[in-house]
């Protein structure tokens, strides 16, 4: 089997949800966020673009998100993912009933993004940003018995992004919209990637309602030394992986500072990546 790609949200499309959603945070202002993202997949998508049944995956992810403004112009952004839960279930034979591979899991950290975030242009309802991220390797890339399972690529990267958004009001109804383009420098034999998106939002209930569309995806350049099944067996991190990916998701604040946060995302198409939706639940704090 092919080895598969499970889609991490990109760090400056979805671990954040804030009606400013595109724009810097101000100076000693911040952003944190305890989230949780998981997926169980029993099908993917191949490397030309069908849909194929696999032995039954899981990955969990609990992380903590947190943005700080540095400066009025500069954000800083950390996203970690601190437990990390990668497993398989038993391959069981259809006439026999045996456990022909018995099922594993592994539990560990994830990689570790961090971002500098730049405001270039901020004019009225609009905003433009600069983006630097680094992917820091922490995660285990060949765990298991045969190798198989993955919290981390084990590769270090660097994306730069550019990001605009603009606000919107029509009547009593506050929202944004945003998009954003990158540039994603792979190692270790990965392909370079084009990482792209489109996000509209919107507050109601005096902002205490926010609802988020979000559609993004990744083309990969095909110019990596690795194949695109880069390792035997089934994990969750490939090379030439790509997606056209939508995923809404909504939030409520309690109060000025606190909120609660759950969407879903769900892959269109793509070439080795999970075709079952993936979910994520979060707590935010914001001042």
């Amino acid at each position: 089997m092919k080895k598969i790609f499970i889609l991490l949200i990109s760090l400056s499309i979805s671990l954040s949800i804030q009606a400013e959603d595109g724009w810097p945070q101000p100076k000693n202002g911040g952003y944190f966020k305890i989230g949780q993202w998981w997926l169980v997949a029993d099908q993917h998508y191949t490397d030309l673009g069908l849909l194929d049944p696999n032995v039954t995956n899981g990955i969990y992810f609990t992380s903590l998100y947190a943005e700080y403004g540095l400066t009025e112009k500069l954000t800083g952004i950390v996203y970690f993912p601190f437990y990390a839960r990668a497993l398989f279930n038993n391959t069981v034979s259809g006439t026999t009933g045996e456990v022909i591979t018995p099922g594993e899991a592994i539990n560990g950290v994830g990689d570790l993004d961090l971002s500098l975030k730049y405001n270039l242009l901020n004019q009225g309802s609009f905003a433009l940003s600069g983006i630097l991220q680094l992917g820091i390797p922490l995660g285990n890339s060949a765990g298991g018995d045969a190798g198989a399972l993955q919290t981390g690529d084990g590769e270090f990267n660097q994306m730069l992004q550019i990001e605009a958004g603009h606000g919107l009001q029509l009547g009593g109804l506050q929202g944004w919209t945003k998009a954003y383009a990158g540039f994603n420098n792979r190692t270790e034999g990965f392909s370079d990637e084009f990482r792209f998106g489109l996000e509209v939002g919107a507050s109601l209930l005096d902002s205490k309602l926010l609802l988020i569309g979000r559609l993004y995806g990744i083309e990969s350049f095909n110019n990596g030394t690795l194949p695109g099944d880069n390792a035997s067996g089934t994990s969750i991190f490939a090379n030439n992986s790509e997606h056209l990916t939508i995923a809404p998701e909504i939030a409520y604040k309690f109060n000025e500072h606190f909120g609660v946060s759950a969407g879903i995302a769900q892959a269109l198409s793509g070439r080795l990546i999970y075709a079952n939706t993936a979910y994520n639940v979060g707590v935010f704090y914001q001042w």
